[in-house]
């Protein structure tokens, strides 16, 4: 029987670090405090002007490569989620393919599911290799948040950061993926969106991202509490036996209440909202990056990925790693 499992991870994250003070600076209408004790937010990257989403894709893409000890040759799929992509068409998928030297006619496309993107690029991605069709896979979260966000808002603006995370995904004999879960709500539309479009070479509608902070709030704790105890059934793993919750990086206080409903104590919670900020689908390749690294993640624990964003959509990936 084939299944899958992560061969390799890694994670690209533009410049310096920009600090809550370093917005005030910059003219925007908050102080550190105000974010940090209500988001846990101190520091977030931001592109510069003439960096594109595909190129923070390629450096985490090639960095997962590495950790895998594979080549760009290797891969035969390619799947970017992505909220911001370099251009309408081609795909920032296919940008980062020929970026990287992959041969021509391996699939590549890109992958819309805002926050919730990279855990439905990575199911989407286990299927495809369980199916027998694709071997080896490269799935990355990218995004450059900062170029639809209004800088006079500051219930957004100080939320979010730019960044890209990547895994590499390989058929295998032992089970990696355990079990996965992805949802969506498209009556929830409005509490979460950026409507703006390009029509007759003008924008239509809203370029930014507007949000309704405490309905997100209410509705991303639930769903997320549910869709963990949801894949931990498909698995029949109990919750005891779980080692690390990887969570999307949007809120300490979403993540915090999450944890609680689950029963699960802080020290088994990867955070990195706190240096990142909310790098929407690169939020969750970028914490489990991090982990790996740090040592904390090691070969062999069980971790659950979990994502919510826009449409309203939310997932879980359940791995051994």
């Amino acid at each position: 029987m084939i299944f899958s499992r992560i061969a390799g991870t890694g994670g690209f994250v533009p410049g310096t670090p920009v600090t809550n003070q370093d917005l005030v600076n910059r003219g925007v209408d908050t102080s550190d405090e105000w974010v940090s004790e209500r988001t846990g937010i101190r520091a977030r990257h931001l592109v510069s002007e003439g960096v594109t989403t595909s190129q923070l894709a390629i450096e985490a893409a090639r960095r997962a490569l590495d950790a895998a000890g594979l080549t760009a040759a290797d891969i035969d799929l390619v799947i970017v989620a992505t909220t911001t992509p370099d251009m309408v068409f081609p795909s920032t998928a296919c940008l980062v393919q020929n970026a990287l030297g992959m041969p021509s006619g391996a699939a590549a496309f890109d992958l819309q599911a805002v926050c919730s993107g990279f855990v439905y690029a990575l199911t989407v991605a286990d299927k495809f290799i369980r199916s027998g069709s694709h071997k080896r896979a490269l799935v990355i979260g990218a995004e450059s948040l900062s170029r639809i966000l209004d800088w006079s808002d500051r219930g957004t603006c100080v939320l979010f950061g730019d960044g890209a995370g990547a895994v590499v995904l390989i058929a295998d004999e032992t089970p990696g993926i355990l079990a996965s879960a992805l949802h969506a709500d498209g009556s929830q539309t409005g509490i979460l969106s950026v409507s703006g479009q390009i029509s007759g070479g003008s924008v239509v509608g809203c370029p930014f991202i507007r949000m309704d902070g405490t309905a997100v709030f209410k509705f991303a704790v639930r769903v997320l509490s549910e869709v963990a105890l949801e894949v931990l059934e498909q698995a029949a793993l109990p919750l005891e036996q779980l080692d690390w919750l990887i969570p999307h990086q949007a809120n300490i206080r979403i993540m915090q209440a999450t944890a609680k409903k689950l029963g699960l104590s802080a020290d088994r919670v990867v955070v990195t909202v706190d240096r990142h900020g909310n790098t929407s689908s690169a939020s969750v390749p970028l914490a489990l990056d991090v982990a790996v690294r740090d040592g904390r993640i090691k070969p062999g624990q069980t971790v659950l990925l979990e994502g919510v964003g826009g449409g309203f959509t939310w997932g879980a990936v359940l791995l051994r790693y």
